[in-house]
């Protein structure tokens, strides 16, 4: 499959490189005059700003596409070590965090996915090798890690009351440098991936990303929750040193140097172009309310396994399956809307996919609340949960195709400022799951999330707009 897909890209790079220059002047002529950081234009609402589908030179050369891909494989295999549905909280949990401090951990996530990379933006755009700050990024993701498994092989099997403070604190560092990076991997992969090839990267990274994931929980796992004392200590250690290999992966990129533009903006000017971008441009802005919308299904993640446990009494010993389960969804959910991206665009597969999140937070409650089924079948809620991480790159490239590539870095960061504006938030669901108990907070979510659904129709189809 592998050698099959470096092939086509070789010949679609010949057939569509002249095709790029001619669209590439088209559109920078037409987003001169509608520029969000203009202060001439400031009432003007652009409905859809359309990215010309190539974006540089080396865009499909498929050592970049192997290179990126790559990359993606290794960090979901350390991922898989720290979900954030399964494996974060039930740490916290067993360190004797409640559930508003549980509630914290999606506060901390998407904190460190919106302030920095707004703030982030403007130097990133001016980054002349971004591959640099992709690597610089991975390196500082490992040594959180790599801090939290020093901090529990200290710790040796046994608790103190700082230790949820400090797994608080380095899990806030990871979360800055994870936006960071997310951030300037959304732009190296608009700068080099060729906008009908971005579909085929979604498929390979995380299906074959997932399945290499799924392999090495199986394997390692099983060892270290096995035995009476669970060894904290080797699943965040191998999870740091995955990060390590990724971030040196990031450097075998081909990239082309980019030419400074202008000087790095004040923080407060930051703050102000997200919010012109909002402003002048009608249909991310569209985008931008679904994405805060989808945002509060993050708060529900740390508490999905809190049910299955309080409800159903399942131990554990059951994280390794629901782990499996997970990274299961998210390759089949690859393997589906990864072609049908390419297909039909963006705009279908979000629709697809906020519907079916949409549903989760409802299966949850009927498996929490089911004895004959739900011991059985909660896991199946793990399994549609895998398909979160798939949407989070849907709307990233979503908003890649809609803007020009100069404002990548601005779009994305404000895409990110949105989707964690529900986080603030996230302690208070936390201590109400204590109050009211989980089935008012999971339907008042699921309401939301589907109203989030129905919103999709008001997005436009850039591809459509291209033609």
């Amino acid at each position: 499959m592998i050698c099959e897909l470096v092939q086509s890209l070789q010949i679609e790079h010949c057939v569509k490189k002249q095709k790029s220059l001619s669209r590439d002047n088209v559109f920078k002529m037409s987003f001169n005059k509608t520029a969000p950081n203009s202060e001439s234009n400031a009432s003007s609402d652009v409905e859809h700003r359309v990215v010309s589908p190539t974006t540089s030179a080396a865009d499909t050369v498929p050592r970049n596409f192997l290179v990126l891909m790559l990359y993606q494989i290794v960090i979901r295999i350390g991922w898989i070590f720290k979900t954030e549905s399964i494996v974060m909280p039930a740490v916290l949990d067993s360190i004797g965090g409640p559930s508003w401090l549980r509630g914290c951990l999606p506060l901390l996530n998407r904190f460190g996915h919106s302030i920095p990379p707004v703030l982030f933006a403007r130097r990133l755009s001016n980054i002349p090798l971004k591959k640099r700050a992709l690597a610089t990024l991975t390196l500082i993701m490992s040594l959180s890690f790599l801090a939290l498994a020093l901090l529990w092989w200290f710790a040796a099997g046994r608790t103190y009351p700082w230790m949820p403070i400090v797994f608080l604190a380095l899990y806030a560092l990871f979360f800055v440098s994870t936006g960071l990076n997310q951030q300037t991997l959304g732009t190296i992969q608009g700068k080099l991936i060729h906008v009908k090839h971005r579909g085929r990267m979604l498929l390979c990274a995380n299906l074959l990303g997932a399945l290499s994931a799924i392999a090495a929980a199986w394997f390692l796992l099983e060892h270290w929750l096995s035995t009476d004392v669970i060894r904290i200590d080797c699943i965040f250690g191998f999870a740091g040193l995955c990060f390590v290999l990724a971030a040196f992966s990031a450097l075998l990129l081909a990239e082309q140097t980019d030419q400074k533009q202008e000087q790095i903006a004040q923080p407060n000017r930051h703050f102000r172009e997200a919010w012109l971008t909002l402003c002048h441009d009608a249909n991310f802005r569209h985008l931008a309310t679904i994405a805060a919308l989808f945002g509060t299904s993050i708060m529900l993640f740390p508490h999905y396994q809190a049910l299955a446990r309080e409800r159903l009494g399942l131990s554990m010993s059951e994280i390794i399956q629901w782990i499996i389960v997970q990274n299961i969804g998210t390759a089949f959910c690859s393997l589906v809307l990864g072609p049908l991206a390419d297909w039909r665009g963006y705009r279908a597969v979000l629709r697809i996919s906020l519907l079916v999140i949409a549903a989760i937070p409802l299966i949850a409650l009927g498996f929490a609340n089911s004895s004959q089924y739900g011991r059985s079948g909660f896991p199946l809620v793990f399994l549609f949960l895998g398909l979160t991480p798939v949407t989070f790159k849907v709307f990233s490239n979503y908003t890649l195709e809609i803007c020009p590539r100069q404002q990548h870095p601005l779009y994305l960061g404000t895409l990110s400022l949105c989707l964690a504006a529900p986080a603030l938030a996230s302690p208070l669901v936390g201590a109400l799951v204590d109050w009211l108990d989980f089935e008012i907070v999971f339907l008042a979510i699921a309401i939301l999330l589907f109203g989030a659904w129905i919103l999709t129709w008001t997005l436009g189809e850039p591809r459509e707009d291209a033609i």
